[in-house]
């Protein structure tokens, strides 16, 4: 089953060259900041259409699994000067600026729980959940723990469907309960992961 696999992949890659300019529609500059992937979609095809690298197309989007695009997935075509780069960042810049509009501190994006949040979001896609608690981790707490995160208070947002951190971040300032970890004054670290439309964030107050 594996060598079907990898010579279908091959098969693939090798075959990319053959669209001829003719068959794609050409674009001198990406028009927009963002594109919903369809049906056929590669970044070797975008990158045609829009005269990009598709290696930099690539690296504008981390997340994305190049042989996995999902229809309906939304992937950055340039970055924009002064932004965050990845969604995650984005919806940290997000969280920070309402923090700052109620008089509260920014948190901090750690690297280590920004990993743990990764593999949540992960882990509620490839398992087809959406709950905090994972049949695969145990509860957020739990998680957090496993991955050598200490903490004295922690809270945890999920979300699924959304498209943008604009989008998400509406979604969770217009329910109490989100709201609330947002602009919780004990919290002085965050970290967010996003991963085929399932979005998650997990805060602390460090010891």
């Amino acid at each position: 089953m594996l060598k079907k696999i990898v010579f279908s992949v091959f098969l693939l890659c090798m075959s990319l060259p053959a669209f001829s300019q003719a068959q794609i529609t050409m674009f001198k500059e990406p028009p927009f900041e963002f594109y919903k992937v369809s049906s056929g979609d590669s970044f070797w095809f975008i990158a045609q259409r829009y005269g990009l690298d598709y290696k930099q197309l690539m690296a504008l989007n981390p997340n994305v699994d190049p042989l996995n695009m999902h229809v309906g997935e939304i992937i950055r075509l340039k970055a924009s000067a002064g932004s965050p780069s990845t969604f995650q960042d984005q919806v940290v810049q997000l969280v920070n600026q309402e923090r700052a509009k109620n008089g509260l501190g920014p948190l901090t994006h750690r690297a280590d729980l920004r990993n743990v949040a990764q593999k949540k979001a992960e882990d509620m896609i490839n398992s087809n959940y959406f709950s905090h608690t994972s049949p695969n981790y145990g509860s957020p707490f739990d998680m957090m723990k496993t991955f050598g995160i200490a903490y004295t208070s922690a809270g945890e947002n999920i979300a699924k469907g959304q498209t943008t951190p604009q989008q998400v971040m509406n979604s969770w300032m217009n329910s109490s309960g989100h709201r609330a970890n947002i602009l919780n004054r004990n919290y002085n670290a965050i970290g967010v992961g996003f991963y085929h439309g399932a979005w998650v964030q997990m805060f602390i107050q460090t010891r």
